[in-house]
């Protein structure tokens, strides 16, 4: 930089080395807070059985975990106004820490869900805090190499997620997904105690704490992450807990939104909703949620079920995904600073349709030579969309309202997730059980094909027990089963493709953004 330009630079953003080591402290916190939402994806049956747990009492450690970090990551914009960035981030790292260590000492199913909801809740704030960091606390010029970083770690942790659960279960124990925690969250929130000095409290914002408006979106984020969650592998509004949740979402967030608008000081500030490239920027984020979270879900569950691999397994065909993002960061940074971030934005988005197009034509054969394009082709698409997402939607407001921002911004980006894995599941369902039944129709009594096939599966069975006729019946349905199931997960990442591509339609809706506005780190 110039002399000119380093004096232009105010004070709170001088860029000094006790700065970068305090926000690299800070996003390694929230690398682990974005972890920990799969991380036990890979271990759930050795949780289980640790736990003597139920098949429907296990899927609410992941639950628990959701419902409570979409809570706070909005509220994490006031607080983090209220008690500084200092305090608001050593508090949830220290939090976040030790409900890890406590889950790791859990000796029942309900012990686990109780320290995981609070692990979910007091890790969610150091999420926003960090995005919201990267734009107060540094001047644009660094943005072509923190935007990189940030973006690479919100997405590169739930990618490796599963690899290292699967890792660290299968050398050590499932204890270890939590302890792994313990010794790198104590050094972070040490850290950050003693190195960030970003911003200063504003301890009066807390005088006029709106109660109704958190204990509104809390009902309202909360049940809605509920029926995401659970909607699909419980039939929907036929369920009376789904119907319930929906309902008391739905006049809960009638409450939260009306009180919202209403008041003056507000839980959450919804007029950077008014900014163009904010709400372009959200929306375009809550796609990409769908691709992070919703890809990162349907590859695994096709080499488990389709192709048998163990979850070891499973992570090591999915790293291929994380080294990609990790080649493609600094790439993409040098690129945000030549080319328009709206087109760097849509190349992204072609990248993922083009992507899924090519996973459309899976086969029940499939292993990592032929997911190797689709999974690059993720992987640098990611970053493609990450970065320029990040600086349209936060690198173009005024200071003090990125912190608030922030946090709906990575809502939108965790809400866009759990939609995604709701529409897929249920997608998934609807397309496999019309295959099932067009199978089923080809394979009936007169078809010749089917028959030799049977009379084959029969003739084979028939040195192992007298029921050779049924073997070769169940060994039929195995056969359909497994295709039909093949062809559903076809069928959705069409359905992606068309999506993707549609998205290219909406990068003109963004305005091509002009230098951020001067001003300090994060005011009030």
């Amino acid at each position: 930089m110039s002399a000119a330009a380093v004096a232009a630079v105010p004070p709170s953003q001088a860029v000094t080395t006790r700065k970068v080591i305090a926000f690299t402290a800070m996003v390694f916190g929230m690398f682990m807070a974005i972890l920990d939402i799969q991380i036990v994806s890979a271990s759930l049956a050795e949780i289980q059985a640790g736990l003597s747990a139920s098949s429907d009492e296990i899927p609410w450690v992941q639950t628990s975990y959701l419902i409570a970090e979409v809570i706070m990551i909005p509220l994490s914009g006031l607080l983090s106004r209220a008690l500084s960035t200092r305090v608001l981030f050593t508090a949830s790292a220290l939090g976040f820490t030790l409900m890890s260590l406590m889950c790791a000492q859990s000796q029942t199913i309900n012990e686990m869900i109780l320290w995981r909801t609070l692990q979910g809740f007091v890790g969610g704030a150091m999420i926003p805090t960090v995005f919201a960091t990267a734009f107060t606390a540094f001047p644009p010029s660094k943005r072509s190499t923190i935007s990189p970083l940030i973006g690479m770690v919100a997405t590169l942790a739930p990618t490796i997620g599963p690899t290292a659960g699967g890792y660290l279960t299968d050398l050590f124990s499932w204890h270890w997904l939590f302890l792994v925690n313990v010794v790198p969250g104590c050094l972070v929130a040490a850290a950050v105690w003693f190195l960030v000095d970003f911003d200063k409290p504003d301890w009066h914002l807390l005088e006029n704490f709106d109660w109704t408006g958190f204990i509104s979106m809390a009902l309202f984020l909360g049940a809605l992450e509920y029926v995401l969650e659970e909607g699909s592998a419980n039939d929907w509004f036929n369920d009376d807990a789904i119907l319930i949740a929906a309902i008391v979402s739905a006049a809960s967030g009638i409450l939260f939104f009306w009180r919202t608008l209403r008041i003056k000081y507000p839980i959450v500030d919804l007029t950077a909703f008014t900014d163009r490239n904010f709400w372009t920027g959200c929306l375009f984020s809550f796609v990409m949620g769908v691709g992070l979270y919703g890809l990162t879900y349907l590859y695994p569950v096709y080499l488990s079920r389709v192709r048998g691999y163990s979850a070891l397994m499973i992570g090591e065909t999915m790293f291929l995904t994380g080294i990609v993002m990790f080649f493609a960061a600094p790439i993409v940074g040098r690129l945000s600073t030549k080319m328009d971030l709206r087109v760097m934005m849509a190349i992204g988005f072609m990248g993922f349709g083009l992507g899924t197009y090519l996973a459309s034509g899976i086969t029940k054969d499939w292993t990592f030579d032929e997911l190797v394009l689709p999974q690059v082709l993720r992987g640098f698409s990611l970053m493609m969309c990450m970065v320029p997402i990040n600086n349209l939607s936060l690198g173009t407001l005024a200071p003090q309202r990125v912190k608030n921002a922030s946090g709906l911004f990575n809502l939108t980006r965790n809400l866009g997730g759990a939609v995604g894995l709701a529409v897929i599941n249920t997608l998934m369902n609807e397309r496999m059980d019309l295959h099932l039944s067009r199978f089923r129709e080809s394979i009936a009594w007169g078809h010749g094909k089917a028959e030799e096939v049977l009379t084959a599966f029969a003739t084979q069975f028939q040195g192992i027990g007298t029921e050779a006729d049924l073997m070769a019946l169940k060994q039929m349905e195995k056969i359909i089963r497994r295709e039909a199931q093949v062809f559903a997960m076809s069928d959705v990442f069409l359905a992606l493709t068309f999506l993707f591509f549609a998205l290219v339609l909406m990068v003109p809706l963004t305005r091509k953004p002009r230098p951020a506005p001067a001003g300090g780190g994060g005011g009030h």
